[in-house]
């Protein structure tokens, strides 16, 4: 009998390429899943790893196992969707994903409803980036995601994948009062023309929005400062050091020397949750999607007007 935690090891290592990168995944340390491996190769008998440079990679035998298995651990997966979805109770675990602003914005609230609601649901929280999330839950190593791309530029889905839309997310211009354009109802992006720019890290989906948004209205960034936390973003901001587009999730606390202005055409990032169709049937998603659709109602009331602290 072939074990499921053995295949779930095989199977990490073949989709991530290496133990280590396996056992991230799997949050587990890399000599548990080497000897997971080692279990899986004496049940089998056939050797499943070989040495390869400083590494190690798998067998043409070790390849054909971790395709049964992956076809294995998403019947397994289908078969408890459908035990719980029989009883009808929110019960077990489920493991979700939230990118950094939702997971400190968004989460919290959602979480809390969802453990007064089904104290007997274990919900374990993962902050990651959209681009990972969406393959580690298609890939069933998340449960449930809280993903965002941006109106004019969204992100592919794979198919497989379901999604409820939790909130629109507006984001306005961050601007030190001292900016000739600080007490303006709104500005036109080509007005910030020559302006220097606080942006998050290259290669985050935020960053390249902002330098495909301010290409698409004929402006060449100028980015001086880069910062992932919003709130950091906002302190260089006050202190003249450029401006920032910043989602309104991404605002706990406006400092006092930075003023929001609302921007032409609105920007606008869509927020939402994903899981896998197949495993839509299992209570404890349904009622994580209810959760996190009351939460985002609760804050999008709340954002009738940004405060100053």
């Amino acid at each position: 009998m072939l074990d499921l935690n053995r295949l779930k090891a095989l199977h990490a290592v073949h989709v991530y390429g290496s133990v280590g990168a396996a056992a991230d995944a799997l949050m587990v340390t890399p000599s548990a899943v080497s000897q997971q491996l080692a279990k899986l190769e004496r049940e089998t008998g056939a050797t499943l790893l070989e040495r390869n440079g400083r590494g190690v990679k798998l067998t043409d035998a070790a390849g054909l196992l971790a395709e049964h298995a992956e076809r294995i651990l998403a019947l397994v997966e289908t078969a408890e969707a459908d035990f719980e979805a029989l009883r009808g109770a929110v019960v077990g675990r489920l493991n979700v994903g939230a990118f950094p602003t939702a997971a400190r914005g968004l989460m919290p609230q959602a979480l809390t409803l969802l453990s007064k609601r089904h104290p007997d649901l274990a919900v374990h929280l993962n902050e990651r980036e959209p681009e990972r999330q969406i393959r580690e839950v298609a890939r069933g190593e998340l449960d449930l995601v809280v993903v965002q791309d941006w109106l004019n530029r969204p992100i592919a889905v794979p198919e497989g994948l379901s999604r409820a839309t939790l909130l629109d997310d507006i984001a306005d211009v961050a601007l030190p009062a001292s900016h000739p354009l600080a007490e303006r109802k709104e500005v036109e992006l080509a007005e910030l023309c020559g302006d220097r720019w606080i942006s998050s890290s290259p290669g985050t989906i935020c960053h390249d929005w902002l330098v495909f948004t301010l290409r698409s209205a004929e402006l060449e960034p100028e980015i001086t400062c880069r910062a992932d936390e919003y709130p950091t973003q906002l302190a260089l901001v006050e202190a003249g050091l450029g401006c920032a587009i910043v989602p309104r999730l991404g605002r706990v606390h406006i400092p006092e020397g930075v003023r929001m202005v609302p921007i032409r055409p609105r920007q606008t990032r869509r927020i939402y949750a994903l899981w896998r169709s197949d495993a839509a049937r299992r209570p404890a998603i349904r009622a994580a999607v209810e959760a996190l659709v009351h939460a985002s109602k609760e804050l999008e009331l709340g954002w009738i007007t940004p405060t100053v602290s």
